[in-house]
Order: C-alpha cells, then structure tokens, then sequence
C-alpha cells in the first residue's frame, strides 16, 4: 500500500519552503513530439483577443489573474447549474480587469469517462461526435450570456493528453502511484466509489438519488493517505484556501477523518486516456480533467509540457466550483499537485446549488432550468443579474419565474433605466443634451456625491470579497438615491422658473447623470450589455466604454461641453398581462382551471432586434 512507499522529503521541502503554495522545481521530462492544436479541441474567444488589442498599453508587469470553472462534463446539454457558475466567474473575470489585472479566464469541456461513452451510445452517436456537439453548445451558450472567457479547453485535445501523460509519469516516479484490486459501491454519475455509509436507502447515491453498482476492479491507485498531514496543515494554515469559511470546516472534517488512497484509473472503460505503460486501462475521468486548468494554459506554437504550460500563467488565482465537486478539488487536487511537485492553486470557492422545486437542478435528476430559453425570452442581462444579485454567493438559491420578473423589473428598468431615460430627456429638453458645468463642480459639497462616493467603494470591497449579491445591492442604491435626488429637487419645477432656477436646475441633472456614469462602470461585470447602452446614452463610445477602468468611477468624469445621445429606453420592461375571464357559457363548460390561468406578455428587445413576444400560460396554484 502507499504508506509503505518512501516518502519524497524534497517535494516536502519544497512545499514549505516557499510561500504557502509556490514550488519551485525543474523538469526533467522529455519533450513531447505533439506539435499541434486543433481547433476544435481548445478555443480563445473574440472577446479576449479584442482585449488582448485594446490592452497593448498595459504594463507587462500587470499582476495576473487566473481563474477557472469547471470544465463541464459534456454526457448532456448545458444547464442553468453550470450558466451559473459561468456567470459569476464572468462578473469577477471583468471586474479584476477593471482593476488592471491581466486575466486569464479559463473555462472548457470534461469530455472523457463512462457516462460519455454511455450517452453517446444512447444517442447511436460515437463518443467524439458527441463530445463535438455538446461542447459547440457550451460555447454558443457562453456566447448568448456575453462570457467573456479567454480559454476555453477541451479535454479531447491532443496536447492535453500529452500533458495528463506527463503529470502522471511524474507521480509515479515520485512512487505515489501503485496497482491494488478493489471492490466497493460505484456511482457512474459522480464517477466515484462511495463509502456505505454516506449513502441513502437502497445504496442510492445523495447527490443523483440513483442506486450505486458493486463494482470490482484492478486499478491503479493514488496515495492520497501519504499526503493527510500537509493537507491538515495546509487548510489550518490558509484559511482562504477554500472559501466560504463553511466549506472550508467541511473539507476540514473530510480530511481529519482520514484520506483513503484513490483509484485513478478503469479497466472497463475505453472512452479516456490511456494508462502510459498499460494501454488496457484509461486514467481516471477526474485525474485527467483537473490537469486541464494547467494544460489550458499552455501556447498554441509551444510544445505541450507541463512545465512550458505551467509558465504560461499556475498556479491559478480562483478555482470556482460547486460544492457537489469540492471534495476533487480542495482534496484530491492539491495532493496531486503536491506529489507531482506543482504549486497549489490560491483559492478554491465553493459555490451552492441552484433549486427549482425545492431539489438541486441537474441533467441526471432531469429537472434542469433551461438557460438559453431564459436568455431569448429575457436577455442576457436579466439573467446575469437576478441569478447574481438575488442568490448570496456561495449558498443555495432558488429559481421562481414570478419573483425573476419583478426584481428585474424593479431593479433594471425602473431604479435604473428609468432614472436614466427621464434625466436624459430633461437635459435633452432644457440644456440640448449638453453638460453646462463639470460634474466635479456641480456637486462641490453635494450629499448625492458623497453617498456616492461610499457605495462604489462598498461595491468594490465586494467584488473583492466575492461578495457578487453585495455588489449589486450597493450600487442599485447608488440608482436609489438618484431617484430620490431627482424627485427631490424637482428640476422640472426649476425650470420653469427661468433664469433664477436654470443654473441649479442644470446642475442637479448633472449630478444624476454622473451617479449614473459610475453606476455603468460599477455594474458592468453584472450586466456589460446594460452598461454599455447606459454609457452610450450618456455620449461615449463603445471604444471608450471598453476601455474604462475601475479607477473612473471616481467622481468627475462628465465634463463641460461633453453632449450626451437622444434618450432612448436601455432596458424594456417585462410586461404581465392577466387574461380577462370570459363568462360565457362555452366557456363555462370547459375546466376550471382555464379561470386560475394568467399570461404573461414577454418583450425582450436585444441589441438591433425587433420586439419579439412569446405567451407562457402559468397554472397558478399547480
């Protein structure tokens, strides 16, 4: 067994020599002759070349920002489970851009392993040809939910295999690797052996409420037990390792009850890589996906090796993940690492699970919130921003359509939208949409600036905390206080008055629409498509819009002279429309039900689209 290989005292040394997760090491494999990458296995996007351009001002010594999700298994479509761990990566992918960082946003499709193989064969499909289409959906989806990756990796590529190859030569030789049988209870949806004892009536695994199979096999097997006491000091030495704090006391408890070694690989699977040494088994589906994060990270031109893709960016910032896989990865993935002599990533977040009747949508449980109809019956930024700002991060949250509509509608359209749109047109009608007077000036000793001044710094602690719910909420007050503002002074009434009013007036409208300036930029790694029309109709272009900083949401940046554009609504309403009861006697004669129906009239107007509108009849009470 493990414990009686030799212990490798240099990893160690390594390890605690350093900062808490920085190893240092050389390599000493030889270069792989792969020398190219398809296409279709890894992908950057047009948005991250865009930035790659507009960045070429920045320092090269920007501090880098590598975050990941987790690269989704493709045995079925998208769910809204995975748009959602793909929305918050994205919110904080684009705000560590507005600080400066230079991001490497990393996302991508865990194609290999028994349920793939499967799912294939049910669709009278083979498993790449599957892979192909699934992930293809993966990345129109992103696409629909303006994600703005930098990498997106499949773990079909050919340079990823290499690289998993690679990895786990180098934990062999460092003699954490050995072949043993094994029997027990096997979930083919989690793709893990279960301990009995974690598991429901009838063998029925917690997470997919599925029966797990005795299976028997000979594998090989990672010495995870080797590793027990550096985890145990790792996690009490860097709290922040796994976040929230909740998580990390389960990870913590997980590790104190003892770490059981782990089969890393299958003989009764085909569809994966091969075992370097032994061609009849296939490395195990989650030895082989972590090693995307890192394989993700290598150049197209370059040789693939672990070292070279290691240089180009680990370890990374911020893995985000949902708690279901959080055992992988603030476990098994850290000792992996260890033993190959890699360094540890910085934090590993754990986020909740999202419900719809009261149980955890997924694809195995077959009740998933579809998330590209949510996106082309409200649009992108309605969903980016309910999901981020009604759900706290890291807790579960649950889905209710009724509720979505009217905090979208409160939210988007109303204490933002609207406060734009009739100060716009005040300044259209009374100044010729020109700002008479330096916002800075304007708001010299003004208590709207000051509040301000507070929320966006509110809002930016928040971000920083991946506290996504917080940052929303602190700058939809900013848009609170502009509407009392403005209701307040009643500049319509002031200019009315002439002359004596018009200078205050004027100035009053300033002070609104700059609040709304720094709420464009502050909300922007919520909702870009939003803020980017707010910053349009404020008179800017889309250049300059993409390429502002966190740095100018500080007051002053509407300046005399500037014009903004011919208000135009920036978000349409979502409209609820009750049907009226007809009384008449055929109508009696049907169910009645018909009397407990209610329509809802859905008018999502996208970027140059005409209105388009769609009728979902709700049972209510049902």
């Amino acid at each position: 067994m493990a414990c009686g290989v030799q212990y490798s005292i240099n990893n160690s040394l390594r390890f605690f020599s350093s900062s808490p997760f920085s190893l240092n090491f050389l390599s000493t494999a030889r270069p792989h002759k792969i020398r190219f990458r398809n296409s279709k296995y890894f992908s950057i996007s047009k948005d991250a070349l865009y930035r790659t351009c507009s960045a070429a001002n920045t320092s090269n010594t920007a501090e880098r920002f590598v975050l990941t999700t987790p690269l989704y298994y493709v045995n079925a479509p998208p769910h809204m489970g995975s748009a959602y761990t793909t929305i918050a990566a994205d919110a904080i992918a684009r705000f560590q851009r507005l600080l400066g960082k230079k991001v490497v946003f990393i996302t991508g499709t865990d194609e290999h392993g028994e349920k793939i193989a499967n799912a294939a064969a049910g669709n009278g499909s083979t498993p790449i040809k599957h892979c192909d289409s699934v992930s293809q959906a993966y990345g129109a989806l992103w696409r629909e939910l303006d994600i703005s990756y930098d990498k997106f990796i499949r773990t079909t590529n050919p340079n990823h295999e290499a690289i998993v190859k690679e990895f786990y030569s180098r934990v062999l030789a460092n003699g954490d690797i050995y072949r043993a049988d094994y029997e027990g209870l096997y979930c083919v949806n989690c793709e893990e052996y279960k301990d009995e004892k974690e598991l429901l009536e009838n063998k029925c695994c917690p997470v997919h409420l599925k029966p797990c199979l005795d299976r028997k096999e000979d594998n090989y097997f990672f010495a995870l037990s080797k590793y027990q006491k550096q985890l145990e000091e790792i996690l009490e030495e860097n709290p922040d390792f796994v976040q929230p704090s909740y998580r990390l006391h389960e990870v913590q408890g997980w590790v104190k009850n003892g770490l059981r070694d782990f089969s890393i690989s299958r003989t009764s699977v085909d569809w994966g890589i091969p075992v370097p040494s032994d061609a009849k088994q296939t490395i195990y589906v989650w030895f082989d996906a972590l090693l995307g994060y890192i394989s993700a990270l290598s150049e197209e031109e370059e040789q693939p090796s672990l070292q070279n893709a290691i240089s180009s960016g680990w370890p990374a910032s911020l893995h985000l993940i949902g708690k279901d896989i959080l055992r992988f990865h603030a476990v098994y993935w850290p000792a992996m690492l260890m033993s190959a002599g890699v360094s540890l990533p910085k934090k590993v977040f754990g986020h909740g699970f999202l419900t719809k009747d009261g149980l955890k949508m997924g694809k195995s449980l077959g009740n998933t919130l579809e998330p590209t109809d949510l996106v082309h019956r409200f649009g992108p930024d309605a969903v980016r921003y309910f999901f981020l700002k009604e759900v706290e991060f890291g807790n579960d949250g649950d889905y209710s359509e009724e509720r979505f509509i009217n905090i979208v509608n409160a939210n988007l359209a109303n204490t933002i939208g609207n406060l734009l749109n009739r100060t716009l047109g005040l300044l259209r009608k009374n100044c010729q949409s020109t700002i008479a007077v330096d916002s800075a000036i304007a708001a010299e000793g003004n208590t709207l600036k000051d509040a301000v001044e507070k929320l966006v710094e509110k809002a930016r602690q928040h971000y920083e905390n991946l506290e996504l719910s917080s940052a929303c909420a602190a700058v939809l007050e900013i848009g609170s206080a502009g509407n009392v503002y403005i209701d307040e002074k009643a500049p319509w009434s002031l200019f009315k008055q002439g002359e004596s009013g018009f200078t205050t007036a004027s100035k009053d409208l300033i002070i609104v629409l700059e609040a709304m300036r720094i709420v464009a930029i502050a909300l922007s790694p919520i909702t870009p498509s939003l803020s980017s029309k707010i910053y349009t109709q404020l008179g800017y272009s889309e250049d300059q819009f993409s390429s502002i900083t966190w740095s100018e949401t500080r007051w002053g940046g509407l300046k005399q002279g500037h014009v903004t554009a011919p208000p135009k609504p920036v978000f349409s309403r979502i409209d609820l429309e009750t049907e009226p009861t007809n009384t008449t006697d055929d109508t009696k004669k049907t169910s009645k039900k018909k009397d407990k129906q209610k329509t809802q009239k859905l008018n999502y107007i996208g970027d140059g689209a005409q209105s388009s509108e769609e009728t979902v009849v709700l049972e209510v009470g049902a």
